[in-house]
């Protein structure tokens, strides 16, 4: 169980996205199109994870579909940009299914899903989502197994100029949540992962920290809220 992936839910265009973060000095790409969902996005890989810019392309694509992630992204927007949510990948994402099924939760099944590049090359993963409907609770995570290993697939990423040697010199090191419970919301993260709880409000992957913290008033909703990056 590792980080994958954050999301950032934005009504910028990738392009515009792209602009701005090279503007502050991040190599950013164009990701693509999510044709089925009517969605598209920005991509900045670092070391151990990459930060997804998600916003909608064809809205009237996106109201219709069932895309768990697409619904939480129009659940947000409207009170503006914002972190989403976070996602894991998982070695074999069927067997985890069953293990979660097991655990007691309602999931999506696993979901086929690929995105169009702006090159025309077609990029195929699997994800797993947990049933809930979009609120202001906290969103729990959502799981992806990727067609080709990783040592492939980042390799691909560095021929076509999406990862570059100084992005590999970052890496996430914490995706910080803000929470109403932070021990009960980090006891049953745990517990979902499958992972030892080492401290009471954080937990501890191979890859990353996944920390939360006690909400302010101000704040209407638990999401996460900062991901550090930082140099290695």
């Amino acid at each position: 169980m590792k980080l994958d992936h954050v999301v950032y839910f934005t009504k910028k265009s990738p392009v515009e996205v792209v602009k701005e973060q090279q503007g502050l000095g991040w190599h950013t790409v164009i990701g693509g199109s999510h044709e089925k969902w009517g969605t598209h996005n920005a991509l900045m890989y670092v070391r151990n994870a990459y930060v997804e810019w998600l916003s909608i392309e064809h809205e009237t694509i996106a109201r219709k579909s069932d895309q768990p992630l697409v619904k939480l992204l129009l659940h947000d927007l409207p009170d503006g940009e914002s972190w989403g949510t976070v996602c894991f990948s998982v070695y074999d994402i069927a067997d985890f299914n069953q293990q979660l099924i097991e655990k007691g939760y309602e999931t999506s099944g696993v979901l086929d899903a690929e995105r169009k590049t702006i090159h025309g090359d077609v990029r195929k993963w699997k994800m797993l989502f947990i049933q809930e409907a979009p609120s202001n609770a906290l969103p729990y995570p959502f799981f992806i197994e990727w067609q080709t290993d990783e040592e492939s697939r980042f390799n691909e990423l560095r021929t076509d100029g999406t990862l570059l040697p100084a992005n590999e010199k970052l890496e996430v090191t914490e995706c910080l949540f803000s929470v109403e419970k932070p021990e009960e919301i980090t006891e049953s993260w745990a517990s979902l992962l499958g992972v030892k709880l080492i401290e009471n409000t954080m937990i501890r992957l191979p890859n990353c920290n996944v920390k939360f913290i006690e909400k302010s008033v101000r704040e209407t909703k638990e999401r996460l809220i900062e991901v550090a990056i930082q140099h290695r």
